[in-house]
Parts: structure tokens; sequence; C-alpha cells
């Protein structure tokens, strides 16, 4: 779960502006208003540019734990392991009356969100300079317009991990664009494919049944249910929410969609590290070269870049059909090709994919990728290895 936290501190370490305080505008307005008044301005620079880009990066955050929070969608949802639905939030104790098309809303407003912050980043070419102190970071879970207990960004990411986390100050500049550029293609890409699978049916279908059973109980005067029922229900009714959304032919175009956004993540992690190679200053950096040091207080590995681009080259080869998916039951160089998948996807029904039959439309011939550049890079930094890649996109 710590790994799975770090992705907000990630987030949280929005841009500030050279020329507009953001740090101070999050803090006094919060994110909605941050977002107005960056979006107002006239003739941005670079550094307005980048600091709209993180604003709408971080609402598309904010957002989707409001959604969460207004509709319950709080309990048990860490077994999920989504980006977007994986961070545990206080509970609201009067949700609105649940709809099952939830989750694809939040999904949708995520992915608008996303690529507004892609609008924004994109062009950028000339220099930012942006400084930010991540104890101005909050956000509205509550919808009340005031920062509340729980609301700053140290208490979110700490609902999971039981420890205060510290605030730092990070400085911002040209290549950390490309960076949180990247980032917001990536959630982009989880995004779509989300909704390629839209789980609006199999969450109606399940919470149907759920309620139900609810009301055989109460007949029976046992509103509650059984205790099994009230401590694991939730995580198995999550559970058979997304057994039940992944039994069906995806959405061809918002795989495709889905495949073009990961994509562009990786060729903007390839710009990222070339631009940072090109830094000559070490001030309070985020992801830092070979010559300087993280405001994190991590220790980046010499080769960390290095090997970091090798693990994206492979995620690269297999959405392009260049490498294949090794699978269980074949040997020498067959594997599964992704991109026929993506480009034409089967009902994905969980026995014939598993027993191999569904997939055999799909096995191709070529080089099987190995997984050596994500085990090199795992040995290289230990046992934060999980950290670093939702630092490094």
């Amino acid at each position: 779960m710590r790994h799975a936290l770090a992705v907000i501190a990630v987030l949280a370490a929005t841009p500030a502006l050279a020329d507009t305080d953001v740090s101070a505008l999050i803090r006094d307005r919060g994110l909605a208003g941050a977002e107005i008044e960056l979006a107002a301005i006239a003739d941005p620079t670079a550094s307005d540019r980048f600091g709209l880009g993180g604003v709408r990066f971080l609402r598309g955050i904010e957002r989707a734990l409001q959604t969460r929070y207004q509709t319950g969608l709080s309990p048990a949802l860490g077994v999920v392991g989504v980006p977007l639905l994986r961070l545990p939030i206080p509970d609201n104790p009067a949700p609105a009356p649940f709809d099952p098309a939830t989750v694809t809303t939040l999904f949708t407003a995520a992915l608008a969100d996303m690529e507004g912050a892609v609008a924004a980043l994109d062009g950028i070419d000339s220099e930012v300079a942006v400084r930010i102190d991540t104890a101005d970071i909050w956000f509205d879970i509550d919808l009340n317009g005031t920062r509340g207990v729980g609301e700053d960004m140290a208490s979110v990411v700490s609902l999971g991990l039981g420890t205060q986390l510290p605030t730092i100050t990070v400085q911002f500049d040209t290549a950390d664009a490309v960076w949180l550029r990247a980032y917001a293609h990536l959630l982009a890409g989880v995004s779509e494919t989300a909704l390629a699978f839209d789980p609006t049916q199999a969450i109606g279908k399940v919470h149907a049944a759920t309620d139900a059973m609810e009301a055989i109980n109460a007949e029976a005067g046992a509103p509650f249910g059984t205790g099994m029922h009230h401590e694991i229900g939730p995580y198995v009714d999550y559970a058979a929410i997304v057994l039940n959304a992944v039994q069906v032919r995806p959405d061809p175009t918002r795989l495709a969609a889905a495949r073009d956004h990961l994509l562009a993540t990786v060729q903007d992690n390839r710009r990222f590290w070339t631009e940072v190679a090109r830094e000559t200053d070490n001030d309070a950096e985020w992801i830092p070269n070979k010559r300087q040091q993280s405001a994190t207080g991590l220790v980046f590995p010499p080769d960390t870049g290095t090997l970091w681009l090798a693990v994206l080259d492979d995620a690269e080869a297999v959405l392009t059909g260049r490498a294949l998916i090794p699978y269980w039951r074949l040997a020498g160089d067959a594997g599964i090709d992704l991109s026929a998948i993506i480009a034409d996807p089967p009902v994905m029904d969980l026995i014939g994919l598993a027993q191999g039959g569904d997939l055999l439309p799909y096995v191709r011939h070529g080089r099987v990728m190995d997984g050596n550049a994500l085990t090199m890079f795992s040995a290289m930094i230990g046992g934060d290895a999980g950290l670093f890649m939702v630092m490094l996109n």
C-alpha cells in the first residue's frame, strides 16, 4: 500500500509559477479556484502553462476523490488496485444514492482533466522555473470549499501509512514539464482502458444482488446481516465487479486510444531524460541527473535513467507488437501479440484466456519479452523499486 499511496505524493508536487505564486494560490483558493485563475491568463508564459497543466492534473485526482466521497466509493477499493480508485479516503456518513455509472463518470472526467493537462503542457518551448511547498497542496474531498482536517496532501497520503509525511519544497524546471505531461498521458491511458470495459452493467448487477440479500436480512430482523457479510462483503462485491466487468469485449477504439497515450508516455520519458541530463544546477530537484540530488531525499543511482528507459523500450515493443507476451503454454519464439488484441479484442472470457483457446488467434512467432530490463532495474533500486516506478512513470 505504501507504493500505491506514494503516487499521490508524486502527483501533489505540482509546479509553482515564476510570475504567479501557484503554491499560495492553491493554498488560498483550492485547486478549482487556481485552475480558473490560471486559465484566465491572456498571454501565458511557459511557467504559466506549466502551472495550469499541474493544477489540471491535480484537479483530476481531486475530482476522482470527490466523486468517490459523494457516492460512498471509499471502503475496500484498495482491492481493485486501479489508479484513482485505490487511495483510501474517509467514508462519507451520508452518501448520495448509488449510481452504477459512477465509475464510468469518474474516469470520463479524469480523462478530460488529463487531456486538459496535456493541452496546457504541449508546446512549452522556453525556460520554466517554478517552486512549490507541498504543504500548500490540499484536496477538497468533501466539496465544502474549505480546507478541512485530513484534506491536506500529507494527511491524504498518510491515511494508509500510519505516519505523517514530511513536506518538501521542490524547484521544477523545463524538463519536469515533460515528466508531468508523461504522467498525464499515463493516467489518460488508464482512464481509456477503464472506459473500454465500461463497468456500469457489472456494478449494477452486483449491487442489485447485494441489495436484494440485505432486504432479505432486514425481513428476518437482521438488517446488518452476518458478521462475515459486514467484514468482507464490500471486498467480495468489488472483486465480483472487476470479474464481471472484464468478461466483455472491450471497445477497440478506447483500447487504441489507451495505447496511444501509453506510447506518448514512453516518448515523453525519452525526452525528459535527454533534457534533464543537460541541467547544470542542483537546486531542490525533483528527479535528478547524475550530478544532482533530489529534494525528496531519495537517492537515484547513476544508471536510473538508462535502465528505466530500457524498461519503457520493452513496454513500447509490446504495445506495438514488436515483442510478444510470454504465455505459460507456449515455448520457443511463440507468444501473444498485444497489438493484435488491441486492434480486434476478443470477449475476455477468463476461462478461455486462462486455458488459452481464446488467445490462439493472437499467437505469433518473434521476439518474446524476457523481462530482463525490469529485473535489472529492480535489482538496482532494491526494495524501493515500486516507489521509483511510481515516481518515474
